[in-house]
Order: C-alpha cells, then sequence, then structure tokens
C-alpha cells in the first residue's frame, strides 16, 4: 500500500469512527425519547388497568397506612370551603356522616390512576350515607370538569387553590403530599390516612371499619 493509500484509509477510518459517534450519540438520545414516551404509555396503561375496574391488572399504590384509635382522634376538622359548582360546604355537613377526602390535582399521574377506584369506591358506600370529596389544590375549574370527565367521577371536588382546607387538616396532609386520601368519621374526625396512591382494598377496609363504629 502507498503512503497515500495508507493516509487515505486512515482518514476514511476517522470518519467512520466519528460517524459511529454521532450515531452512537444518537442512538442515547433516542433511547431516552424512548424511555420517556415508555413512562408516559406506561402512566396511560396504568389509568386504563384502574378504569376496567379488575384487581387482576390493578397496580397496587405503596401509600402508607395510619389508623387513629377512636380514643386517640383529634378535634373534629373544621372544613369550610366551595365546590366547583359554587357549593359551599360547612362543616355541619361532615357530622353524622362518614366522609372521604381526596386530595388531588389533574397532572398528578397517581391521581389519575386511583381516580376510577374513588369513583367505584363511591358508588359502593353512597347508599351507606358515605360521602366523598375531591379536594383539588392546584387547577381551574375546566381542568379539573375535564378530569372529572375523563374518569366519569360523579362525586364532587372542592376548588382549593386558597388553601382553605388543606389547611383545616394542617398536620395531617402534609404539604406536596398528593395524591392523600383522609376517611373522617361520624363525628368528623379523621380516622384514617393515605399517604400516596390508594389501593383500592386498603380504603375499602378503611371505610368499612369507620361506617361500622
Amino acid at each position: 500500500m502507498t503512503g497515500a493509500n495508507v493516509h487515505d484509509a486512515a482518514r476514511n477510518g476517522t470518519r467512520k469512527a466519528s460517524r459511529r459517534s454521532v450515531l452512537a450519540a444518537g442512538g442515547l438520545g433516542l433511547a431516552a425519547l424512548t424511555l420517556g414516551l415508555s413512562a408516559c404509555a406506561q402512566e396511560d396503561a396504568l389509568a386504563k388497568q384502574a378504569k376496567a375496574g379488575d384487581n387482576k391488572n390493578y397496580v397496587a399504590g405503596d401509600g402508607s397506612v395510619t389508623e387513629f384509635a377512636a380514643a386517640d382522634r383529634k378535634a373534629a376538622v373544621s372544613i369550610k370551603g366551595a365546590l366547583f359548582d359554587g357549593t359551599t360546604v360547612e362543616p355541619s355537613n361532615f357530622v353524622g356522616k362518614v366522609t372521604v377526602l381526596n386530595f388531588w390535582f389533574a397532572a398528578c399521574a397517581p391521581c389519575r390512576v386511583e381516580a376510577p377506584l374513588l369513583e367505584e369506591l363511591h358508588q359502593e358506600f353512597k347508599e351507606q350515607g358515605v360521602q366523598f370529596y375531591g379536594v383539588n389544590l392546584r387547577d381551574e375549574k375546566a381542568a379539573a370538569e375535564a378530569f372529572d370527565k375523563t374518569f366519569n367521577l360523579t362525586y364532587p371536588s372542592f376548588h382549593d387553590k386558597d388553601g382553605a382546607v388543606l389547611l383545616a387538616v394542617s398536620g395531617l396532609v402534609p404539604p406536596g403530599a398528593v395524591p392523600t386520601t383522609l376517611v373522617l368519621d361520624k363525628q368528623g374526625r379523621v380516622a384514617s390516612r393515605v399517604l400516596g396512591e390508594i389501593q383500592k382494598g386498603t380504603l375499602k377496609a378503611l371505610i368499612t371499619a369507620a361506617v361500622a363504629e
């Protein structure tokens, strides 16, 4: 091989190496993009699984659960706020009924997963006098209503961007801990709490216990 040919071969080898580097970098970028898209797709799949309503395909949440013995419960929560439909809810609305409060906002992925489960439990327990309220911490009315429509939610939500409801349960619902779900007893006291995404069977047991008191 002549000197010129050796030089050309080396130059071609450099080009190929550079091209491989570019392709490798592009591959990493594509992999990252694919991973991101896969994560979104996974969230959608989880929401669909939950919406199907069968525990067979349900991916259980890992939220911590705390139950408060009746003798250890604090005073009734004093919640006053407006629902998205304009209705005002007073502390008296919580007396004599078991209440489930779910703190959420539309862009929260675990909120999307658990929403259909909450609706199923709402339908199951409403004839026993259990009332459900969502507490939306961030969204305007249009976004909240779109969420309700997507997941066929029939229970109302507080418009709580000012944090009034959140303040009323201060110390029980950590700021930013969304989703969080509280079960209030018939005196309006917090009987149990789930931090993070609910597991349907667990929340059903907590509600059942409160109803039986």
